[in-house]
């Protein structure tokens, strides 16, 4: 699998420039998840139009990820962050595992049914590794239910099955831990704080520092999650975000105007027309045309291939490229 890191370069500055800067990365990482095979009718990849693009889209079976929880698990696996390690490690005690340095697996369900480590090295999970619930009782052993977790997060009946300690771990995002005693927890990450649910299995919740508020990690009874705020800056994932629906709503019309319901922001609107009106050029074109219309210096972009475990599956993998924003984090 091939990941295209937007990595923050400067702060947010204004909404529409910012927009169209997060958007152009997003629409090139669609054009380079297609196989060269569906592309030579268009002319190949230089040639497409922006207009072909959702439509090419839809009828191969190449599939482009956005994932906000790379930049936190690239953090912890490589040590690029020590303030990541940092609160990672306080989070961790906080759920009883204190030897060990901090590691991380990353774990994608798609859609498709299809399940796969990214990232993730596979003796990470050994026979041994056990996921520590927050509940009593003898903490039950992960491998024994990967394949069940990405059947539960695509059929909801199957959620029942699961042993009552773990029944909401199909919502984590990767799952914390240390392979010196080999547990593990499983954690959500929340660019929005305000969407943070608790559920039987997760104990860790990683979120942007709010202004104002404290950036102690810190237990939540309620939710039965330790909280552990990152440092990094929630406008840029916020933008990122939004750009991704911006760029799903012009993908669906074929780059026409979508509706006022599917877009109701007048910025977002501002931002789509900018597409729009060059549907009938090339896509490269198009997103070099645009380029002094954008936030100069919000992004840099580097590529990389990761090593990708695919579990067994009645499915092929979709996800041929992965987008993975990395905010900055002070």
């Amino acid at each position: 699998m091939k990941v295209r890191e937007e990595i923050q370069a400067a702060p947010v500055a204004e909404d529409v420039t910012a927009l169209i800067a997060v958007t152009r990365p997003i629409i090139a990482g669609l054009l380079h998840s297609i196989g060269e095979e569906y592309l030579a009718v268009h002319g190949g990849r230089e040639n497409i139009r922006l207009g072909d693009l959702g439509r090419l889209r839809k009828s191969n079976d190449g599939d482009l990820g956005v994932a906000f929880e790379y930049a936190v698990h690239d953090a912890i696996v490589n040590g690029t962050s020590p303030i990541v390690l940092e609160r990672v490690e306080a989070a961790l005690r906080r759920c009883n595992i204190r030897r060990g340095n901090p590691s991380s697996i990353l774990f994608a369900m798609e859609k498709s049914g299809a399940k796969q480590l990214i990232d993730t090295k596979r003796e990470l999970i050994t026979p041994d590794s056990r996921v520590l619930s927050g509940k009593r009782g003898q903490p039950v052993k992960l491998r024994g239910y990967m394949n069940q977790l990405a059947a539960a997060f695509h059929r909801p009946t199957t959620r029942q099955a699961l042993p009552r300690s773990i029944q909401g771990l199909w919502k984590a995002d990767l799952f914390l831990g240390s392979t010196l005693p080999d547990h593990w927890v499983g954690t959500s990450i929340k660019v929005n704080p305000r969407a943070l649910e608790g559920a039987p299995g997760l104990r860790v919740a990683i979120v942007p520092t709010a202004s104002g508020r404290s950036d102690a990690v810190k237990k939540d009874d309620h939710k039965n999650l330790v909280i552990c705020p990152l440092p990094h800056d929630f406008s840029f994932m916020q933008t990122f975000h939004e750009g991704m629906r911006i760029v799903q709503a012009l993908m669906a019309k074929d780059f026409k105007m979508p509706s006022d319901a599917t877009l109701p922001n007048p910025m977002h609107r501002e931002v789509a027309r900018v597409y729009v009106e060059r549907r009938d050029f090339a896509v490269l074109e198009v997103l070099e045309g645009i380029y002094v219309f954008s936030q100069q210096g919000l992004l840099k972009t580097a590529t990389a291939d990761l090593s990708v475990i695919s579990f067994e599956s009645n499915s092929d993998a979709e996800t041929s490229t992965m987008l993975a924003p990395k905010p900055l984090i002070s």
